[in-house]
């Protein structure tokens, strides 16, 4: 975000609906037809069309928001290291590791503990304070990740088919320049996915990040901001200068 910044840009770091400090959704709703709707009531408030960056389940939202939208709502698309067909092996990795530990923490030495043996690849910090931003202290005292477990149980969340399908007729309908930004070590996309994904959305730009994994902002970031921000010089020139 500083590098946005510093460069001219406007940025809007939106929480989605149960992560961050959001609140999370009282009937317990996160499918994408949520998620797009909350993206859709932000950008409305904007005076004009922005870029959007999304990484994981927030470049499906932008993706499945931008490409059912009657109007147009953005005018550029970034996805990080996200794909319509996601690698099946990966996303179960996934899953497991965000359905572990439903008793939470009992330390932050715990929770970066569980982080570590996910991302081994990772270097692990020699702080662990700014983990705190993923974590919630509940009322007995424990740490649990900060996004609310009926995530993963909503009915209405599109799972592998009907996920796949709903983004690659999102994405036929995407008119508006769009960037995968890959980390070469991902669990969830691979090169059937990236080439499936350019028959559907046949303008997609792809950038390849080295040494990154699913999480390829964290692992890479000066990687991850060179890419991104080279595609919106090109495509979205900064509203003012600094």
């Amino acid at each position: 975000m500083r590098e946005l910044l510093a460069r001219g840009y406007h940025v809007i770091n939106l929480d989605a609906r149960g992560h961050g400090d959001s609140g999370w959704s009282p009937d317990g709703k996160y499918g994408l037809d949520a998620l797009a709707a909350d993206l859709r009531s932000v950008i409305t408030t904007l005076s004009r069309a922005p870029a959007l960056v999304g990484a994981s389940m927030g470049g499906a939202t932008s993706l499945y928001a931008v490409g059912t939208s009657a109007e147009p709502l953005a005018s550029a698309l970034v996805l990080v290291d996200v794909v319509p067909r996601i690698d099946p092996v990966g996303a179960k990795k996934i899953h497991t590791f965000m359905s572990a530990r439903p008793d939470g923490f009992a330390t932050l030495e715990d929770a970066a503990d569980a982080v570590a043996a996910y991302n081994p690849h990772r270097p692990r910090p020699k702080d662990n304070a700014g983990l705190m931003k993923n974590l919630r202290r509940h009322a007995d005292g424990r740490l649990h990740w900060h996004w609310d477990p009926r995530f993963l149980n909503d009915p209405q969340r599109a799972e592998p088919p009907r996920f796949t399908d709903l983004l690659h007729q999102a994405a036929e309908h995407v008119r508006i320049p769009t960037l995968l930004v890959r980390g070469l070590k991902s669990d969830l996309v691979s090169e059937q996915g990236v080439a499936e994904l350019r028959t559907h959305l046949p303008q997609i730009e792809v950038f390849d990040v080295a040494g990154a994994g699913h999480m390829v902002a964290g692992d890479k970031n000066d990687a991850f901001n060179d890419g991104m921000l080279a595609f919106l010089r090109k495509h979205m020139p900064p509203v003012f200068r600094t």
